[in-house]
């Protein structure tokens, strides 16, 4: 955490990513296309897209019902426009949520975990509409937590670490990893 005065004192700590909330639909896909990555990475990325980060990324994508490793040049136009109103609306709902639960205050305890919250830090619980358990990547120091249902049509992501492990009798499914009782 940093201290600062005024606005020339705080710009020295801006990334230079894009500030969603009053932004366009061209800046958004400007900042979404401007490095050819997962849409999970672009999205945390604070020299594309300002303040957004681990958690409200799962949301966003959650809510966009797009896999987080789907790449963002390869992105439909419909996907985009998915991506652009999910971000919107996550962001604003999750402004207005926790403004109404501190008011004029600070939060006593800040923390990327919430209970209303979709998919993140969910793992291994189940989702209220499709019932299959929330599914994670683990990678660095992050975890990215995803419906394989909603998101990935079914098909489980490679943890690679674990992929690498387990080879040939990695799960590929949903319905395979439910069949086992998981």
């Amino acid at each position: 955490m940093h201290i600062t005065r005024g606005r020339a004192s705080l710009a020295e700590f801006d990334r230079g990513g894009l500030e969603v909330l009053g932004s366009s639909y061209a800046q958004f896909l400007f900042a979404l296309v401007r490095e050819h990555h997962t849409i999970k990475r672009v999205l945390t990325d604070p020299r594309l897209f300002s303040a957004i980060g681990n958690a409200y990324s799962d949301e966003i994508l959650h809510r966009a019902r797009l896999s987080p490793l789907k790449l963002t040049r390869q992105l439909a136009e419909d996907e985009v426009a998915s991506l652009h109103k999910a971000t919107l609306d996550t962001l604003q709902e999750w402004i207005d949520r926790l403004r109404k639960e501190t008011g004029n205050s600070l939060p006593a305890k800040v923390t990327a975990f919430h209970a209303e919250m979709a998919v993140h830090g969910r793992f291994g619980r189940p989702r209220p509409v499709c019932g299959s358990k929330v599914q994670r990547i683990v990678y660095a120091e992050n975890e990215c937590n995803y419906c394989a249902r909603c998101q990935t049509g079914g098909k489980l992501l490679s943890d690679r670490s674990l992929a690498r492990l387990l080879k040939d009798d990695w799960l590929k499914t949903i319905d395979d990893l439910e069949s086992l009782g998981g």
